[in-house]
């Protein structure tokens, strides 16, 4: 939409209109993320539309407005709607969409200082959730997951800008650039330095950039063929896309072991032969063409395919083999099935879950949840939402996620939670199981003390490897 706007003066406001009520929408879906793309989007319809500078600033008034009102409209009816009449604010610690939208979803995803996390690199990067810098995207958890095409996307922008000095401000191929290469710069740094929650699948963000940016400036290079210069630029892109290729697959060496060679070795031959462009038949260009295309998505290719062939069971997700770390440090970085790890499957043990799986029920602790569920509002309660997940899909009976996702919401509080046991709403409290500890763990909210509150006075019983609390009996 924002490049629409540029290509047509005189429908401009309404495409900025269009896209600025895009990025509101967005901001619905992942707050304070969606707003990485509004430097090079304000900055193209800035410095590249066919208009004077008052109108530019003026349209760019209009489409932040229409951005504010397609976001606000829910954040307002939020804020607005009492408390007790709406669901609890997950993420948030007070009950409040603005403390989430800020905090949580917000400045503590930059800062690391997020009250209610389960985990994190306390404000500098860390173990947590990996280590920051400016090669965060090349390191050993993330670099399988999005870098392959990161070091030409890098180079060709570069090299395409250089080329099109000359060219008028408007010039399409320059704003493209602009936006594509902006939206790459400013999402790549802001994931390296990010101190904050950071998982490997974020890097998605950066997927459209990283396809627009190389196509648009291998395009200019092929365009500029005749000169050595674009030519040399074209092998080096080649060798160094081959290269870094190279150094991805050798991480996962088991992993189709001949195909790093391969790439490799195609990669380099047609980076030298691209030199020599000018001096071959169409039908040698055309192959080292297919040749160069091959070696750059060989890997990338096989990744997908892999994920695409291997079934998948947890909330973070992966692409490729595992590289045997973890994932934004200390994640899973490819969670398997049950069985596939070595724990026979159909056996009778359960498993509480935890925040990056659901739980696991078996057909003992099932029956004991759906034994007269219709008396209770909630047949069972556990810490965070997968940990619950499990019995109320096998139980088809509400299940109370104490904690909300992450178990760290005061939701509900400790005295509300001792209000619903007195009224006899919970049946059972669903502890740990197969090791667990009930749930994530996380700073904030209340589910540590409504843990230590049951197990001090209710008594346990272990089912099939999961330990639970009959609070219908009264206390011990």
């Amino acid at each position: 939409a924002a490049l629409r706007a540029l290509e047509t003066p005189e429908r401009a406001v309404r495409w900025l209109v269009l896209g600025g009520s895009l990025i509101g929408f967005a901001f619905l879906t992942k707050m304070l993320q969606a707003f990485l793309v509004l430097p090079p989007l304000a900055l193209v319809y800035l410095v590249a539309a066919k208009l004077s500078i008052p109108k530019r600033i003026g349209h760019l008034l209009i489409a932040f407005g229409s951005m504010i009102a397609a976001a606000g409209w829910w954040v307002l009816i939020v804020s607005l709607w009492p408390a007790s009449s709406r669901p609890y604010i997950g993420g948030s610690q007070n009950n409040s969409i603005l403390e989430l939208t800020l905090g949580y979803n917000g400045f503590g995803r930059l800062t690391g200082n997020e009250t209610g996390s389960v985990g994190g690199g306390g404000g500098q990067g860390g173990p947590g959730w990996g280590q920051t810098g400016l090669f965060r995207m090349f390191n050993s958890e993330i670099g399988g997951q999005i870098s392959w095409l990161l070091p030409a996307a890098f180079l060709l922008l570069l090299t395409s800008i250089w080329f099109l000095r000359k060219t008028r401000r408007t010039d399409a191929r320059l704003a493209a650039l602009v936006v594509w290469g902006g939206w790459l710069v400013v999402t790549a740094v802001t994931f390296s330095f990010m101190a904050g929650i950071f998982h490997a699948y974020y890097t998605v963000a950066l997927a459209p950039a990283v396809a627009a940016t190389v196509a648009i400036g291998a395009t200019i290079l092929w365009q500029h063929r005749s000169n050595a210069i674009a030519r040399v630029l074209m092998a080096l892109t080649i060798a160094l896309s081959a290269s870094w290729a190279f150094i991805l697959l050798d991480r996962t060496s088991t992993f189709l072991p001949a195909l790093k060679w391969f790439v490799i070795v195609v990669g380099l031959a047609a980076g030298f032969l691209i030199v020599f462009l000018d001096r071959l038949p169409k039908r040698a260009v055309l192959a080292i063409t297919i040749a160069t295309l091959i070696s750059v998505l060989a890997g990338p290719t096989a990744y997908a395919v892999d994920t695409a062939s291997s079934a998948q069971q947890g909330s973070i997700v992966s692409a490729g083999p595992s590289t045997g770390r973890g994932m934004g440090g200390g994640m899973p970085a490819r969670i398997r099935p049950p069985g596939t790890t070595g724990t026979a499957t159909g056996t009778a043990t359960g498993t509480a879950g935890g925040l990056l799986n659901g739980s696991k029920s078996t057909s003992a602790i099932t029956k004991l949840l759906t034994t007269n569920a219709s008396s209770y509002t909630w047949v069972a309660a556990a810490i965070g939402s997968n940990s619950a997940s499990g019995y109320q899909l096998a139980s088809q009976e509400p299940v109370m996620p104490i904690g909300g996702f992450n178990g760290s919401d005061s939701s509900p509080t400790l005295a509300q939670f001792k209000q619903y046991v007195a009224d006899g709403a919970i049946h059972y409290f669903i502890a740990s199981g197969n090791g667990g500890g009930g749930g994530p763990q996380a700073s904030g909210g209340s589910s540590s003390a409504i843990t230590t509150w049951v197990a001090a006075n209710f008594t346990a019983k272990t089912v099939d490897g999961v330990t639970l609390y009959d609070l219908s009996g009264g206390i011990k």
